[in-house]
């Protein structure tokens, strides 16, 4: 070995503390860097390529075709901004589906598919589907392409049941099609394909048919330019005839919105992580120089030259340093593989793992940035003269901090706190870098808290609306095997799925004791026009009145007539749809239009659905569904006892009691705790030893001052007391500035997080920062600075007299 690399071996080896501060900081920094950057470039650019690669429409509409002729839907072509269409196409709204009796597959023991519900499937046909021309073209992922009247493809459908019959039980007709092969459009535009003969069957058998547009526009990059094209083609269309509209952004948040969700809060972690690291290793660097002062100018006399002492003391820093971005790099590609897990599968292997170039591009460029900062203070000790080198002492200038030192003694303080108030100010720029540490210690804690706080607002909010009740009510006896699908393996608007009877179990419940409050609702079994099609979404029908359960508003009001409806966020905001706007759903063929006059916070089972009111429902000649009561019992009430009485009411009506099913917790925000938590938590470590390194230097150039004051009468409990006093100050200031700006951050970055995913979020999750979380915030940089200070406190109390003094 050199004795370059044995000098930089032996610096290393000295500083295994400062080393591993670092590693640490530059892991943190670099692994959410990874994270970010690579979980943006990771679900974007896959969608990118393929939207481009398969001629994605941008906006999907569907026209009413009793109010609008082909010729009038297809002149919509030339609406302002349009600059390719495709269509008009067939399409039929939502179809009831059951899977024929020729699947002999199994779901599990004693579990057949044949016979039981299938997803709704919205049908369409083109010109030629094998051709791969014109907007949206249609992949087909397994089997064959229908070539005859009794042939159709579908996106969602058994595997096991490849080759088998669907029958499409809603229509009168119940027509029956052999599934021969997996297809899918990128944007959701429909969910099954036949041919025009096969289509033809469908209206046949009682299929409403409808028009469907397809469009790209020149301008089409954000929400509002999409609601403004939408606009546009509507108003080229007779009135009344749209129905409905899918745009490519919401296929494109459905497919990345849950990854994206994490960039937000990453980015802040990896900025705070990336200054972290350039502080410590100034601090690590610059007090290697100072404390080493002899030892340079030893190496000096001994033959290095500047630039092999400059090159020496960077490369103590690029070390432990680089372990810390290989650790960083292979830790950020492991954590992305849970957030990446649910990418989905048109995207083909998008989201198997991060792209190679994030693995590059952010470990050389934090390798360049430790680099320069490690450098610029290593070039100093290069250029420091030998002969000074070798006389020049470590004390401090006597004349600095004097007046502090004089203000500070006529404080009401024990002499030794009164000593450690004014140390800062005999070294201002030790000061100055122990309250840089202590400040992103602080930003980091307050950030984290923040997020952490909302977080669990949000998991709150999935126990609200229809998830929030002391006891339920279903039909019959609850199914203890599947207690998560209602009426069996059957749809709702399957003869064989059992429902309540609203106004009977509503009295039956009134009627005993102890009930409070109770509301019945359930999936109506209607779809909704215009619905992406990649995530499920229902329509609700709401019996009685709900408002106790704590479902939350964000726009408008509640439904309280006729042709009213409320609409989940998540929906309105993937529907393009705003209080005032009209919302078409079909139950069995029978079309509804509903206005929406409210948007609700609704965070059960993924938040899309329309919540109508059953008797407006029935008004309106269709039928609604109630599948659940929810009750709220009175206070100190007994579950068991009243359970036992209501059993007695209800069982007459083929009701019973079941256990309350609350929403659960989101997975995905679980995952969102853990990594702030786990980055928090580190940023906080480097912060407090930062402190530790800065403190050690320290004391160790005040050694032979510590002696002096050891003669002198200081014990060592007020030794430590000194020494914890010196950072106590800068501590507070450095937290009384870190909150405000930590506050700041999670503000800017909970709400870009809820969009990510179509969320509003209300202020009862944003609202994060109580006067119970801000008041300890407010004195945690205090705390971080004592914990990095406690460690060299107790060795400075312990150091002996007589060793200190002889030390210079």
């Amino acid at each position: 070995m050199s004795a370059l690399g044995k000098v930089v071996r032996s610096g290393v080896g000295r500083r295994r503390v400062q080393s591993f501060v670092m590693a640490l900081t530059t892991l943190a920094a670099v692994t959410s860097s990874v994270l970010s950057l690579g979980l943006l470039s990771a679900v974007s650019a896959p969608f990118d390529h393929a939207f481009a690669s398969r001629d994605g429409a941008h906006l999907a509409v569907q026209f009413d075709t009793t109010k609008a002729t082909a010729a009038q839907i297809a002149a919509t072509a030339h609406a302002a901004g349009v600059t390719q269409a495709g269509g008009p196409y067939p399409i039929t709204a939502s179809l009831d589906a059951t899977i024929g009796t020729d699947c002999t597959a199994t779901m599990g023991p004693d579990m057949p598919f044949a016979g039981t519900s299938a997803p709704p499937a919205t049908i369409s046909t083109r010109p030629n589907l094998s051709s791969g021309s014109g907007l949206d073209q249609i992949v087909l992922n397994q089997g064959s392409w229908p070539t005859t009247a009794n042939q159709i493809v579908l996106y969602n459908w058994p595997d096991d049941c490849l080759g088998k019959s669907v029958v499409f039980s809603s229509l009168p007709g119940k027509p029956s099609f052999t599934v021969v092969g997996f297809a899918n459009s990128l944007t959701g535009t429909a969910s099954g394909w036949t041919t025009t003969d096969g289509f033809a069957r469908l209206t046949a058998a009682g299929a409403r048919a409808d028009s469907q547009m397809l469009y790209r526009f020149a301008s089409a990059g954000t929400t509002a330019q999409v609601t403004a094209d939408r606009q546009a083609v509507t108003a080229a269309a007779p009135a009344g005839s749209y129905e409905g509209s899918q745009s490519y952004l919401t296929a494109e948040q459905q497919a990345t919105g849950n990854a994206k969700a994490f960039v937000p809060f990453l980015v802040v972690f990896g900025v705070l992580g990336l200054f972290l690291s350039v502080l410590i290793i100034a601090i690590v660097v610059s007090g290697a120089v100072v404390s080493a002062t002899r030892r340079i100018g030893i190496l000096k006399s001994l033959g290095f030259t500047p630039s092999q002492v400059a090159r020496a003391y960077a490369a103590q820093a690029m070390i432990p340093a680089a372990f810390g971005v290989v650790a960083g790099t292979i830790f950020g590609n492991l954590l992305s593989v849970p957030v990446l897990s649910g990418t989905s599968r048109d995207l083909g292997a998008a989201g198997a793992s991060l792209p190679l170039w994030v693995s590059i591009l952010v470990p050389l460029g934090t390798l360049a940035i430790v680099g320069v900062t490690a450098l610029i203070p290593a070039l100093r000790a290069g250029r420091l003269p030998a002969v000074q080198t070798l006389v020049v002492g470590r004390a401090p200038k006597a004349e600095r901090g004097r007046a502090a030192q004089r203000l500070a003694s006529r404080l009401p303080l024990p002499r030794s706190m009164s000593l450690g108030l004014a140390q800062p100010f005999a070294r201002p720029a030790r000061a100055a870098l122990v309250g840089a540490a202590v400040l992103f210690g602080a930003v980091s804690v307050t950030f984290a808290l923040g997020l952490e706080a909302g977080f669990s607002k949000f998991q709150d909010q999935r126990s609200a609306g229809f998830a929030d009740a002391s006891v339920i009510v279903v039909p019959g006896v609850s199914d203890a095997d599947h207690p998560d699908i209602t009426g069996g393996q059957y749809g709702p608007n399957d003869p064989r799925t059992p429902h309540l009877d609203a106004a009977k179990v509503s009295a039956a419940l009134a009627g005993v004791p102890g009930t409070e409050a109770a509301f019945g609702w359930g999936d109506s079994g209607a779809t909704i026009i215009g619905a992406p099609s990649g995530d499920p979404s229902e329509v609700d029908t709401v019996s009685g009145n709900m408002s106790w359960t704590g479902l939350e508003l964000i726009g408008g009001r509640w439904y309280s007539g006729p042709g009213e409806a409320v609409l989940s966020d998540r929906l309105a905001t993937a529907m393009g749809l705003h209080v005032g706007d009209t919302v078409t759903v079909v139950q069995e063929g029978k079309p509804l239009p509903l206005k929406v006059v409210g948007i609700a916070f609704d965070a059960y089972q993924g938040g899309r659905a329309v919540l109508v009111d059953s008797a407006a429902f029935s008004a309106a000649g269709l039928t609604p569904h109630i599948d659940q009561f929810n009750v709220e019992l009175a206070p100190n009430v007994d579950g068991p006892q009243w359970a036992a009485s209501a059993t007695a009411a209800l069982t007459p009506l083929n009701a019973s009691v079941d256990h309350q099913q609350n929403g659960g917790k989101s997975d995905v925000v679980v995952t969102m705790s853990a990594l702030v938590a786990m980055l928090s938590l580190m940023l906080l470590a480097v912060a407090a030893l930062g402190v530790l390194n800065t403190v050690v230097q320290d004391t160790r150039e005040r050694i032979h001052e510590l002696g002096v004051f050891k003669a002198l009468g200081m014990t060592p409990r007020q030794t430590v007391a000194m020494v914890l006093t010196s950072v106590a100050f800068t501590g507070l200031v450095a937290g009384l500035i870190g909150v405000p700006i930590g506050t700041a951050l999670e503000r800017a970055t909970i709400t870009p997080m809820g969009n990510a995913v179509g969320m509003h979020l209300p202020p009862s999750v944003t609202n994060t920062y109580s006067a119970g979380l801000l008041l300890p915030l407010l004195a945690g940089g205090i705390v971080i600075a004592l914990l990095g200070a406690i460690l060299p406190a107790g060795w400075a109390a312990r150091s002996r007299t007589a060793t200190a003094l002889r030390t210079e």
